[in-house]
């Protein structure tokens, strides 16, 4: 499909630099295809009121690092050169897969240092090797640290990544350690946020409890290409970034017993969604799974699982949009943002939710 198609008008006011506060009390725009009404201004505090008893919301508890790295590049004898990594996946206990800005600066043997002195043995420092370069500004980092004593050091000397959208405009904080977070993430290897989940607190989740609603959680490490524009003029000639996820048997066999009894599926986040369908058979079964998923979902996709998708408002053009619409259609989507923004929704990563049933 021509990604021109996705293209819309977005108002820079539209743009949220903060989220709610308390989390659960963002605006929430439910959209039923063919329903009546099809679109319906609500909060997020009503989401029990669209579930029935027995349905299962499918949470993504991947946990964000501080994966933004700013630091100095040495070659040689030449004078140091600042350089700015964003990490997006792990590929060994030693190498991260990173984007780097500006790219030009970097090549193959490369040393780049973070933090003070360029010691890797004081708290606060470390250094790494450019093992390879690749396409759109993409390097392969090698550590002079492994394992656990790598994650210290990222945690000492990274920034939380905020989005473009957000880091343009302001730069991160204390506060955003906790704001971009879910109160349930524990599994750390995001470099983004599972937005949607973002609004969900311990009121919201004693309501859905009281309701009946299980929840089960699948793991997604959230890669910094979620961010990447679509360069393409079409859809076909797109190549999505890959992701590493798992979904344990326990877990499957749980979603397969909820679709069994006639419950809904309903994925907390497009990651949440990506994961779940990439776990799932022709038929809807889902498995045991783990591994890098690349799945581009786009209109024409035939959804196996889900059965409703929470999820925030999201870019043009945007790989994510393309997704949104083709869980609830294409004109209804357009129409659904239409409205977001005639009636003040807030956009991305702090902004309001919608809960979206799938088109038949």
């Amino acid at each position: 499909m021509r990604v021109d198609l996705f293209d819309f008008d977005l108002p820079e006011d539209s743009v949220a630099l903060r989220p709610a506060s308390p989390r659960d009390s963002a605006r929430m725009l439910v959209v039923r295809p063919g329903g009546e009404p099809v679109l319906e201004d609500r909060g997020v505090l009503d989401l029990p009121s669209f579930l029935r008893q027995g349905d299962a919301l499918v949470f993504n508890d991947t946990k964000v690092i501080p994966a933004q790295l700013e630091g100095v590049r040495y070659r040689g004898e030449h004078i140091s050169t600042p350089v700015s990594l964003t990490l997006h996946m792990r590929v060994a206990p030693d190498r991260w897969k990173a984007f780097a800005r500006p790219a030009r600066r970097l090549k193959p043997g490369d040393r780049v240092s973070f933090g003070h002195g360029g010691n890797a043995c004081l708290l606060g420092s470390l250094d790494a090797m450019v093992e390879e370069k690749g396409d759109a500004g993409e390097v392969t980092l090698r550590f002079d640290l492994s394992g656990p004593s790598l994650d210290e050091a990222i945690m000492s000397v990274g920034h939380i990544p905020l989005p473009p959208y957000i880091a343009s405009k302001r730069a991160d904080d204390a506060r955003d350690r906790t704001d971009y977070q879910t109160v349930y993430a524990r599994e750390e290897g995001a470099v983004a946020a599972p937005t949607a989940g973002l609004h969900f607190t311990d009121r919201l989740f004693a309501m859905l409890d009281e309701a009946g609603i299980e929840r089960h959680f699948v793991t997604l490490h959230v890669g910094a290409g979620t961010f990447l524009p679509v360069k393409a003029d079409d859809t076909d000639d797109h190549v999505m970034h890959e992701e590493i996820g798992h979904v344990d048997a326990v877990t499957a066999a749980k979603l397969n017993a909820v679709r069994e009894r006639g419950g809904r599926v309903v994925c907390v986040g497009t990651t949440s969604l990506r994961l779940v369908e990439s776990a799932a058979a022709e038929d809807g079964t889902i498995h045991a799974w783990s591994g890098a998923t690349g799945i581009f979902i786009t209109p024409g996709y035939r959804f196996r699982a889900a059965h409703m998708l929470m999820t925030n408002f999201h870019l043009p053009k945007s790989t994510l949009f393309m997704l949104v619409s083709a869980f609830a259609g294409l004109e209804t989507m357009r129409d659904a943002y239409a409205h977001a923004i005639a009636t003040g929704y807030r956009f991305y990563s702090y902004g309001d939710l919608s809960l979206l049933f799938r088109k038949d």
